[in-house]
């Protein structure tokens, strides 16, 4: 159907996360400088990868798509915050808001998939590292890269193919910085309720699925690790995956914090909270965890940064 026959609305007004006018230019230099430091810190790591060889393995293969989701992902709700600010509009179209919607949940779920694709790809390291190569050979690598994005596409199709058959009649201020779907169905004139179901059996699904794949992965990681005998051994099982291991505690302690811990905030802030910490804090941290804690990605920046990678050989 036409979206003139589905909603009398043409555009949405993001209230963003403060309605005090004096608090805006802070809120804007903020999210710029994270937002910035962001696209350079993935940026650097996916370059890294990209140009040596040596991290030309699933388990870097894997960190350059999650990069990859982490750029996207803080890059369809900020700029148009910035914008919004600037310009102190806070109109965005009808169109453009279902867009962002759509392109905020596949970042979101691809992260999410990709940290349990990630632990499979350790599981299997240490683990069976024997059979390692062999495992994880490039058709397997290729379909565990692809399958997060074919999900993640599906599971947003899903909601905005629902969400375009609501009816937006007058109601049009979304309480939020970006077009999150949640506060989009509680503007809805109409009933919701087959929207609201299927974002909470979909959302538990993208939760749970590669949580329960994180779970027992790291659990035989445990048990394996534990059966070596020395402690230099341990320590270096421990620290191929300690990286891995800070960012799920980061992803998975903020869900727990944001949406399951009781608290006297209202459901709005609540969810701004939880947006800020998806959308922009976690893309913002990653590479600083992964960069911080992997000597191989380190002396992979480093010769990034150098100026015999940047800058041509005079001759």
């Amino acid at each position: 159907m036409n979206q003139e026959n589905q909603t009398t609305i043409s555009e949405f007004l993001l209230l963003g996360l403060s309605n005090q006018a004096e608090q805006q230019t802070l809120l804007f230099v903020l999210f710029l400088g994270m937002y910035l430091i962001t696209m350079v810190g993935n940026g650097l790591i996916i370059m890294a990868i990209s140009l040596d060889s040596n991290l030309h393995t699933p388990m870097y293969i894997f960190l350059a798509n999650l990069s990859f989701a982490d750029i996207s992902s803080i890059s369809t709700s900020v700029p148009k915050m910035l914008i919004n600010i600037h310009t102190k509009s806070q109109s965005i179209s009808y169109e453009s808001c279902v867009t962002q919607m759509y392109f905020s949940i596949v970042f979101v779920v691809t992260d999410n998939l990709l940290l349990g694709v990630m632990a499979y790809d350790r599981f299997v390291a240490i683990c069976h590292p024997l059979s390692y190569a062999t495992i994880m050979q490039l058709r397997l690598c290729a379909s565990l890269t692809v399958i997060p994005w074919v999900l993640s596409n599906l599971v947003a199709l899903t909601h905005t193919l629902l969400l375009v058959q609501l009816l937006f009649c007058d109601r049009n201020a979304v309480p939020h910085f970006f077009c999150d779907l949640a506060p989009l169905l509680k503007l809805s004139c109409s009933d919701p309720m087959i929207n609201e179901l299927v974002l909470l059996i979909l959302g538990l699904s993208v939760i749970i699925f590669p949580f329960v794949l994180i779970l027992f992965s790291y659990i035989c990681i445990i048990r394996a690790v534990l059966r070596i005998s020395s402690t230099g051994g341990k320590w270096k099982a421990f620290s191929t995956c300690g990286s891995h291991l800070t960012v799920i505690l980061l992803f998975y302690g903020t869900i727990v914090g944001v949406y399951f811990l009781p608290s006297s905030n209202h459901t709005d802030d609540r969810d701004k909270v939880g947006a800020v910490l998806f959308t922009v804090v976690i893309p913002m941290v990653n590479p600083f965890i992964y960069s911080l804690r992997n000597k191989d990605m380190k002396g992979a920046l480093r010769k990034l940064i150098s100026k015999k990678n940047f800058l041509p050989v005079m001759t």
